[in-house]
């Protein structure tokens, strides 16, 4: 494998003790440069070749924002981000358009969240310089670059196919994957749901790698923790003068991804008002760009993720119900890293084989405490373990010494006992969902499927009812009554 060089990342932020965090957490990754205010920020990148430059917004003298504009004039290459722990919507709009920023980031920050941030960035730099090449070769040679970029789509094909959800021959995640594969090739809207860190963005990559729509965009968006100002414009796109800050006009998600597809991550966390007007785009198969008086149609095929329970939040009221069906075609479920622990040894020596360090493995302590963890981060928690014992470790065997406390120390009793009885909790549970499928089954036999009459034999809504039938895979057998 070839050696990337490390990129470099300028951190501006007036707190010292957040400086020294930032640093700490990206210096393994990256060359780190620190700057305490936008004057320091400005000295560092006159001398020194920077890729990546994260600000804070709100900083004595020069706020973050004209800092980067600053930075967007003279360097206009330079990747720029945001931190901060303010969500003002002119601040947001004015980075986006003023500064050009490509992300802004809220404070508190999860390091993983943080570093995947970065190394998209760091990716994003090297996707701009490739494309500033390949612009060159296009007016020397438009034949050759024509091979080049169809070559590239097979490639990037096949590394987001379903085979990058490795998994052992008698894993649950089979099913899941096996039905995937299935309605692929059918433009249902698909709801991915699952604990953070399961791979859902990958599972939704390779539903679009498999479907008609394969050789056109997949464009993501986080909806989690955006304002709906922001979010609108992000999925809508904004006319010139539509509201301050606005200084130019840009083009939405929506329209990024016409005739591919557009995967929405966290779409749990919007706001009731925001899922009206993203009903009303997938009603009308059009959005009308902020400030726009005329609507433009767009065809996308929808993938939306969530680790909330959508089901709970709309008997709540929390998650609009019809909003809830246009999204949910099909529901797939990825279940957690615990509930699969046969993968683990597969996907550590997946890792393994494709690190930078060849030729190491872990001791057979080390595999065994890997094994009995829980993973409440999943597959995202056992990468970062595996990348730490690799730069921790020295020689060809990685030992359990090289793991985090929380991974290399064993369970104790009570631990053990709680995990045996979760084991009989899904059993039970699993039981009850058969009992209670039986139950419904046959009161829709009594009433021929009729959903009223049969809802008012239970004590439920309709509501309740559809949510239960849909749970249980009893929907094609009730009425539409």
């Amino acid at each position: 494998m070839t050696l990337r060089t490390p990129l470099t990342v300028l951190v501006v932020d007036d707190e010292q003790r957040s400086l020294e965090t930032l640093r700490r957490t990206l210096e393994d990754h990256f060359t780190v440069f620190t700057a305490a205010s936008a004057e320091e920020g400005r000295a560092v990148m006159e001398g020194e070749c920077v890729h990546i430059v994260l600000s804070d917004q709100r900083m004595p003298g020069t706020s973050g924002v004209e800092f980067l504009c600053g930075v967007r004039a003279q360097w206009p290459d330079t990747v720029r981000l945001i931190l901060s722990g303010h969500t003002e919507a002119q601040d947001i709009i004015a980075g986006v358009n003023e500064a050009g920023i490509w992300q802004y980031l809220l404070k508190p920050w999860h390091p993983e969240q943080l570093l995947r941030t970065l190394q998209s960035a760091a990716e994003l730099w090297r996707l701009q310089q490739e494309n500033q090449r390949l612009t060159l070769e296009l007016r020397a040679s438009p034949e050759n670059l024509s091979l080049r970029v169809a070559n590239l789509r097979l490639k990037a094909k096949s590394q987001a196919g379903f085979d990058r959800l490795v998994r052992a021959a008698d894993s649950p995640l089979n099913t899941v994957c096996a039905l995937a594969e299935k309605i692929a090739a059918h433009d249902l809207s698909v709801l991915v749901t699952g604990e953070s860190g399961t791979g859902k963005e990958l599972l939704a990559r390779a539903i679009h790698s498999a479907s008609t729509r394969a050789e056109q965009p997949f464009v993501v968006e986080n909806c989690g923790a955006m304002p709906d100002t922001l979010l609108e414009s992000e999925l809508f796109g904004h006319k010139r003068g539509a509201f301050t800050g606005a200084t130019e006009s840009r083009i939405g998600l929506f329209q990024q991804a016409d005739g591919g597809t557009l995967f929405l991550d966290e779409i749990g966390e919007t706001s009731p008002a925001f899922q009206v007007k993203l009903l009303r785009a997938l009603q009308e198969g059009e959005i009308r760009p902020v400030g726009s008086p005329r609507p433009v149609a767009v065809d996308v095929r929808l993938i939306v993720a969530t680790n909330r329970d959508l089901e709970a939040d709309v008997l709540s009221g929390r998650f609009r119900e019809d909003l809830y069906y246009r999204v949910a075609g099909i529901t797939l479920y990825l279940p957690a890293l615990r509930e699969r622990s046969q993968d683990i040894a597969l996907i550590v020596a997946q890792m393994l084989k494709t690190s930078a360090l060849t030729g190491r493995s872990f001791s057979q302590e080390a595999m065994a405490r890997l094994v009995q963890h829980a993973w409440p981060g999943n597959v995202r928690e056992l990468q970062n373990e595996i990348r730490r014992a690799l730069a921790l470790g020295d020689g060809p065997v990685l030992g359990a010494d090289l793991l985090s406390p929380r991974v290399c120390q064993p369970k104790p009793c009570a631990a053990v006992a709680a995990d045996g009885a979760d084991g009989e909790s899904k059993q039970l549970k699993h039981h009850l969902e058969r009992a209670e499928a039986q139950f419904i089954r046959a009161a829709m036999l009594r009433h021929k499927g009729n959903k009223t009459h049969v809802a008012d034999e239970l004590g439920l809504t309709r509501v309740g009812l559809r949510m239960k039938l849909m749970r249980l895979g009893l929907e094609r057998d009730a009425s539409p009554l």
